[in-house]
Parts: structure tokens; sequence; C-alpha cells
């Protein structure tokens, strides 16, 4: 251990924070009575941090107890934690789907960095795949029933879908997704064959990350081929998404960070080598919908917040050691990695990604956070840079991580308005018949049942959406460009000339 690692403990400033505990859990019974529930799996995950940080009974001194809304139903999920591991005086906070997930980790980082609290714990978890074997089996998986209301609730600030989205891409994320991939792709001027080869070499690599990550859910490699292309156990989602490309939600996962001062983790004798410091992070709250973006294959977000992280930190990007790019789709992998200039080669992932490491909702970042922080402490000295995503690539956010202590306090910046300034909103129509040129588009696959839809710009730049389903045109779509072909369009319907 160097000089600096070894006596910098007693040279920082005390309200300095640190990650001294990590609890990644995880379950996989087929008989789903025998399987924990997700809040016995977070209460796992909280004790194994304690564990992990070599004071047991440190989870129990948390002044706050952070948990990200997940599919279950308890109403104060903190509140039940905090009974279990005895940290009476722990303030809970929860926050609803669409709130950013590094967002709790900066709110206990930046209360223990101001002195307003010594320990703090965010949890997260999931049971669905409990859930998914007892609907198999033609049961249920009962959650205990909990009613309580924590003393904060974070909400997100608008509706992440349009109408007009809506009615052609309905709820469920892959559609909006593989429409920003196509204009990704168009705009780098690779053909769909191209394309889905590098996605297929991309998250063959992912694989075989999650292979050597003892916390994975699914360690095989897989060549790209199987990723690639579509069969009876991997079908097409929505071109060109295989389901081999979209996160595994159905695991039973849990995890749970403990952040302490300096201070404190001095006094109580946390040893040195399970301190990972949180340098710096960067958030950007901005939303636009995917018709208001002016561009689908940029995202000033991401570029606004690496920036400001990695300056604060006083790194380039071909300094970090290991980097995590939120994988709920390989756009957000590729977009991320874009706007950060990553040097071409280097691996985007710590954990093998979301569709192979797991992707329990909501909180996958905390596993993240965690497999860097064990990775960073193998280290006399390293950094890590974590992102995250909200919604439909809506929010951005990165995070810096070191196993040395920081030359500057802890920074928690948000870039909000700067993204809103250099990323306005595009006009949106919600009926239109005329021309109008593609930005992005997609076939999606709904139940065996193909249909198109399509960002379009209209001639006075304003954005709609435009859908088909001529099964020439569909065929044609998975097998040409279309994003710059201009078409027309009957009440957002189009028809089967293929455009030009």
């Amino acid at each position: 251990m160097s000089a600096r690692t070894a006596d910098d403990s007693e040279t920082l400033h005390p309200q300095t924070p640190v990650l001294v505990g990590v609890g990644l859990t995880q379950q996989r019974l087929e008989d789903p009575a025998q399987a924990l529930e997700p809040i016995a799996l977070m209460i796992e995950a909280v004790r194994a941090s304690g564990a992990d940080s070599g004071v047991p009974g440190l989870p129990a001194q948390a002044a706050l107890l952070a948990v990200p809304q997940g599919l279950w139903a308890y109403g104060d999920p903190g509140r039940m934690i905090a009974r279990a591991i005895g940290a009476a005086g722990a303030r809970t906070v929860l926050a609803r789907i669409g709130v950013m997930q590094q967002s709790l980790i900066d709110q206990a980082c930046s209360r223990i960095a101001a002195g307003e609290i010594e320990v703090a714990l965010v949890v997260g978890g999931e049971a669905r795949y409990r859930a998914l074997r007892a609907q198999i089996a033609g049961g249920s998986a009962p959650e205990t029933a909990d009613g309580g209301v924590p003393d904060l609730v974070l909400e997100p600030e608008a509706e992440l879908y349009l109408d007009a989205e809506v009615r052609a891409l309905g709820h469920m994320p892959v559609g909006y997704y593989a429409i920003i991939e196509s204009a990704f792709r168009a705009a780098r001027g690779w053909s769909p064959d191209e394309h889905r080869d590098r996605l297929a070499a991309l998250y063959s690599r992912f694989s075989e990350i999650a292979a050597g990550n003892p916390h994975a859910w699914k360690r095989e490699r897989l060549a790209p081929e199987l990723i690639r292309n579509p069969s009876a156990a991997n079908r097409m989602l929505a071109f060109p998404y295989t389901k081999l490309h979209n996160s595994s939600w159905n695991v039973d996962q849990a995890s749970a960070l403990l952040f302490c001062s300096a201070a404190r983790a001095r006094a109580l004798g946390v040893p040195r080598e399970r301190w990972v410091f949180p340098v710096a992070s960067a958030e950007s709250n901005h939303m636009l919908s995917l018709l208001q973006r002016p561009r689908l294959d940029r995202l000033p977000g991401a570029e606004l917040t690496g920036r400001a992280v990695l300056q604060h930190a006083g790194l380039g990007v071909a300094e970090l050691d290991w980097v995590e790019l939120y994988s709920c789709f390989p756009i957000a992998v590729e977009l991320y990695a874009a706007e950060l200039g990553l040097p071409a080669g280097i691996d985007l992932t710590v954990t093998g990604g979301m569709p192979f490491a797991g992707g329990p909702l909501n909180n996958y970042l905390l596993h993240a956070t965690g497999r860097m922080a064990e990775l960073l402490r193998g280290r006399e000295a390293g950094s890590g840079l974590v992102s995250s995503v909200s919604g439909l690539l809506t929010k951005q956010s990165f995070a810096v991580w070191s196993r040395r202590a920081p030359a500057e306090r802890f920074l928690c910046e948000d870039v909000t308005a700067q993204v809103a300034q250099a990323y306005p909103a595009a006009r949106v129509v919600d009926r239109y018949t005329g021309t109008a040129v593609i930005q992005g588009c997609t076939v999606l696959y709904d139940g065996g049942r193909r249909r198109a839809a399509a960002v379009v710009a209209l001639p006075d730049g304003a954005r709609t959406m435009a859908t088909a389903d001529d099964p020439a045109l569909l065929d044609a779509m998975e097998r040409e460009e279309f994003c710059g072909r201009t078409i027309d369009i009957v009440d957002n319907h189009w028809g089967a000339r293929y455009g030009s």
C-alpha cells in the first residue's frame, strides 16, 4: 500500500464522504415458496454491507435510508429496513421511477459532505424471478403488506411520453430506444447489417465480462451470432434489438451501499482498504420526449455531465481504469461512449451489462457502483466512471469513484440548465398529412404482429410520429437505410411507397 493510501485517512477533511460497505445479494430458487421477497433480499444486502465494511453494526447508525422505487408495493421500504437493522433514527426516502438513481447516492454523499449526517444507506432490490416462478406454477408471490409513508418522496417532474408517441409505440421502452439506435447508425453511415454485427460483437464481449463477475445473473459467454440473430429463445423485439440486447429484469437481486464520513470511518476502525471515494457527480434532468429532441443521434446531457465530473477529478477519459456505461439498451452505451469520446477497444462495463449481469428495475446503478467499488479496492490507486440513465435516455448522469482520496471536496453538480440551453425542444404536431423526412425508425414485433414506427420531421422543422404496416415495406426497413428518406403520410400513416 502506498504511503498516501496508508496515511490520507488522517489528513482528510473529516466530512469527506466514503463508501465503506457494499452488499450485493441474489437468489435463484425454482421453488418460489423458498425464496425471499424483495424487502427481505434488501435487508440481507444491508447486513452484507455492514459485514463488508468490517463493522457489522454500522448500518444501524444510518441517519438516511434511501430506496429507489421497484415493482413491489411497499409504502415505506426504507422504514421496513430501518426497523429490521435497528436504525431507529433513520430518515427514509423513496425515489419514484423516473428519478435518477444516482440522485440518491448524490443526496447521501452531499449530506455527509455538508456535515448534516455521518452515516447513510442507499438500498434497492427486486424479486421478479420469484414472482415469475410463482406465476408459472399457477400461484402467487406474496409480499409483506406495508402502508407506511416515507419521510420524503422524490417524484419526476414531467411525463416521459407524448400522446402521439404512445399511439405509435405504446409504453414499452424498446421501440423508443430502437428508433434512437437507427438515427445513431445512420449518422455514422453503417448499413443495417454492419450495425447489427457491431452490436452483436459488443454484447458478446459484455457476456464474457459477466461470466467473470461473481454477482452476474447469467455467467455464460455468448457468441455474437446468438445475440444478433432472432431465434425461438431470442426473439426480435424491435429491429435491430433481440431479447439479448434488452435488460434482464426477471431477477432476484438486491444491493446496498453504505456511506459514512471519513471521521466516523476512522473512529469506528473501518479498515482503510475498504474505503472508496465518491469524487464527483453530475446530472442533467432536462426532460425532452422522443419527439421533442432536435437530434436523435446526440445526447448533450451526457457530454456536459461527463465533462463536469472528469474536469473536477482532473482526469482524461484515457486515464480511467474502469468504465461502466448504463446498458438498458445498446444505444445508451453507444451514445454515452460517443459523447465522452471514449477510445475504441476499451471495455464499457464492469458488470457485464444489464442483459447478462441482471437489470433489477430502477436499482441496477447500485449494483454497478458496488461492483466498481470491489474492483477499485483491488488496487492501491485507480479510478472508475459510472453512468446512469433515467427514462428513455431522458436524464443523464456520471459519477467518478476513486481508490485514493480526492484532492478536492466532493462535487455534486446539476447541469440541467446548461443542457436545456444547448438542446431546446422541437415543436411537436400531434396529427399530420403531407411529406416528411424520417429521423429514426424501427420495426416493432408485437406478439407476432409487425408494424413500423418512425419519428419524422415536417417541412417546417416540427416533429410527429408515422406508422406503417405494409409487409414489403417492413422487410425493406430491415435491409436498407430509411433514415433521411422523404415519405408521404396521411393522418400519420405511411403507405406502401417506400420514399426516396
